[in-house]
């Protein structure tokens, strides 16, 4: 059976936009033209080309990578880039909803039951404090606590981040929020101890729903800075991404790597960074699992602001702002 991939090439003599829904859509071109949405991804061979594009060395060499990841995670793929088409035409809240239905959807599929068995066991390592909470004044820090696990986010540190954003949402004399991760890295991505355990993908929908950082973080947008360091992977990025204002230190490293699982992105990625980069730059990026740097995050507008200094042993970052 032939994998649900289309590749249009943009410079041929006969090509033609295509409206086709049941596959992955895919335009490749010298150099980037005017479209009308009708694709899910655009290359270019252009080094810098503007929005929804992507550059590439080699658009035909990649448009092959992704017919191979197509071919093996079709139902993940195909998803993801159906859930993104949608979103547009949904209010903020409704698309976390639908990103859910999604995630638990593919939960039970035989792609992310085949990840889980060749998934090596790993013991959990709670933390007693996984988010930190700190006011002065009209301004909340809250900080991600589980740093010998480069803060993989998992069901505490969820339920902890929620309560704390429920401060942010609630009291109406907190004007800024300062999002930060401690130790080496901002947020590593779920935790892979208890990735996959549990049982019920109607359930876990029914949680992921109502015990949602993502939805709390679009009730407080404007408030909110991300300070992102070190990896910033699925969880990481996806929550970030909401921020208002998002920096990013040198050594940055962002992925979504929830394809190869089987899944989409399920922490708010499809809402959260189409508002950023677009719906096609986020179908590249959770396509590949391609590693996003922090100068790459900052000329697509995943980050707003560079930040060089050192962190120190709480993971606080001394920030020099550099408008590129």
């Amino acid at each position: 059976m032939e994998p649900p991939f289309l590749l249009v090439d943009l410079d041929g003599p006969a090509s033609h936009p295509s409206r086709e829904t049941s596959c992955v859509r895919v335009a490749v071109a010298a150099e980037p033209a005017e479209t009308t949405g009708e694709f899910d991804l655009l290359l270019t061979v252009s080094p810098d080309p503007p929005r929804p594009w992507v550059g590439c060395a080699d658009p035909y060499v990649t448009a092959q990578r992704l017919r191979d990841i197509v071919t093996t995670r079709p139902d993940a793929c195909l998803a993801l880039v159906q859930v993104l088409r949608m979103g547009p035409s949904l209010p903020p809240p409704d698309r976390l909803i639908m990103e859910s239905l999604a995630y638990s959807t593919l939960q039970a599929g035989a792609a992310f039951r085949s990840w889980l068995a060749g998934k090596r066991p790993r013991a959990a390592r709670p933390s007693t404090e996984p988010v930190l909470l700190d006011r002065d004044g009209d301004r909340l820090t809250i900080t991600l606590n589980r740093p010998r696990v480069h803060n993989a986010f998992d069901a505490a540190t969820r339920d902890a981040l929620c309560e704390a954003l429920e401060v942010a949402v609630s009291d109406p004399t907190v004007t800024r929020v300062d999002l930060r991760g401690n130790g080496p890295s901002f947020c590593s991505g779920g935790d892979l101890a208890e990735f996959g355990s549990s049982t019920d993908p109607a359930r876990a929908h029914h949680v992921r729903v109502h015990r949602s950082p993502a939805a709390l973080l679009q009730r407080c947008t404007a408030e909110v800075t991300a300070h992102l360091h070190g990896a910033c992977v699925g969880a990481g990025i996806e929550l970030a991404a909401f921020a208002g204002r998002v920096t990013v230190a040198p050594d940055t490293v962002i992925r979504l790597p929830e394809i190869d699982m089987g899944l989409i992105p399920g922490a708010g990625g499809t809402a959260s960074l189409p508002t950023r980069i677009g719906r096609e730059r986020t179908a590249y990026l959770a396509l590949t699992g391609a590693a996003l740097s922090a100068t790459e995050a900052r000329r697509w507008g995943l980050a707003d602001e560079t930040a060089s200094g050192h962190a120190d042993a709480g993971g606080a970052l001394a920030i020099h702002s550099s408008e590129n």
